[in-house]
């Protein structure tokens, strides 16, 4: 199964766009993210249906079976994940002082390379982790 980049962003009126990676123009959008993604299904949907000979753009994954790979900026993350996530406990999870976590939140500086690897390495760790516990 081929892996689709999708990108997703957030505007400040709380609307939610995605868009495929590797062919911009390919987008969604709706009042959250499920709905943005559930309108970029249908558009990608809407392409196949039009086939190679008519769509302007045609992605050959298109034609096999495909999921999402959703990569977000670390602001918009952090909102969407506002009342799970605190800038101390993503602090706490992936070692970066909390302050510098919150200027990433706030939009007031981007991390480096190395901080961003630092934090999807932390909430992949998370992941994990809640994915193989049971409640007793």
């Amino acid at each position: 199964m081929r892996k689709v980049s999708i990108t997703t962003s957030m505007g400040k009126d709380g609307f939610y766009t995605v868009y495929c990676s590797d062919h911009p123009s390919i987008m969604g959008g709706g009042n959250s993210l499920s709905e943005a993604i559930e309108e970029l299904r249908e558009t990608l949907r809407l392409i196949k249906a039009d086939g190679k000979e008519v769509a302007f753009i045609y992605p050959e994954w298109l034609d096999g079976e495909y999921e999402f790979d959703v990569h977000w900026n670390i602001k918009d993350l952090m909102e969407y994940y506002a009342g799970i996530f605190t800038p101390t406990a993503l602090g706490r999870l992936s070692g970066i002082h909390p302050k510098q976590v919150w200027s990433y939140m706030s939009g007031r500086s981007k991390p480096r390379r190395a901080q961003l690897e630092k934090i999807e390495r932390a909430l992949h760790r998370l992941g994990q982790e809640l994915a193989h516990m049971s409640l007793c």
